[in-house]
């Protein structure tokens, strides 16, 4: 399994020949290394409604006929724009063919707002778990750290968590270094900072701050593999 970091929240998870795409946010990203025109996700999973995550995903979609999987609110304007869904909420997982997807808690907004600035209310946000080739792969999406993180960490051991540090809008490297000691991955891995200057931070910091030293850095483009 291949995973790649292409700035701020955008991950992309290659496994069995299929490539998904997790919020993606590619146009107006300054830190991504992805252009819409060259990206030909299978399966687009979104965390919550805000424009940074939803991002480019109604283009893609359509364009590469992909499947959209998120919460049921989000599903339903989705599909009313043409782009084929599969709704969900949290706590329930799906087996599907490219892998099983779970969606946890997540303590953050989700809306989406149009061109007209009318607000789309899209739901509950959620953190995306992603089980395939026996591994679990953690998308916190946008958080606050809350203390059920231990309980999602002892029921689904993880090898990568993706967690936001930027702070303002989610944790902060502080209680994003208390959440990796909660969630127990093998690996964690920062995002969701320096797109914005209210959300500028150091990964590096925030990697000295873990107790198992267990961080990594991925630059947008880079993978690990597992």
């Amino acid at each position: 399994m291949r995973i790649s970091y292409h700035g701020h929240a955008v991950v992309q998870i290659q496994t069995n020949g299929k490539t998904i795409l997790i919020d993606p946010f590619i146009t107006g990203n300054q830190l991504t290394d992805l252009k819409v025109k060259e990206v030909i996700p299978d399966v687009i999973i979104l965390s919550h409604g805000h424009n940074d995550h939803v991002g480019d995903t109604v283009e893609l979609a359509r364009k590469n006929n992909a499947l959209v999987v998120a919460n049921a609110e989000i599903s339903d304007f989705l599909s009313w724009q043409g782009v084929n869904t599969h709704a969900m909420h949290i706590g329930g997982a799906y087996q599907f063919e490219f892998g099983k997807v779970k969606l946890t808690q997540a303590f953050h907004g989700s809306s989406y707002t149009t061109e007209k600035n009318e607000l789309i209310y899209c739901g509950m946000p959620a953190g995306i778990l992603f089980m395939n080739e026996g591994k679990t792969i953690y998308h916190a999406g946008d958080t606050a750290l809350f203390s059920d993180m231990k309980l999602i960490g002892e029921r689904h051991p993880i090898d990568v968590a993706f967690l936001p540090i930027g702070d303002n809008f989610t944790m902060g490297p502080e209680d994003a270094a208390y959440a990796a000691k909660l969630l127990n991955a093998k690996t964690v891995v920062p995002i969701h900072f320096n797109t914005f200057p209210v959300i500028k931070q150091d990964p590096y910091q925030f990697i000295d701050m873990l107790d198992n030293k267990n961080g990594k850095v991925l630059a947008p483009g880079e993978a690990i593999e597992i």
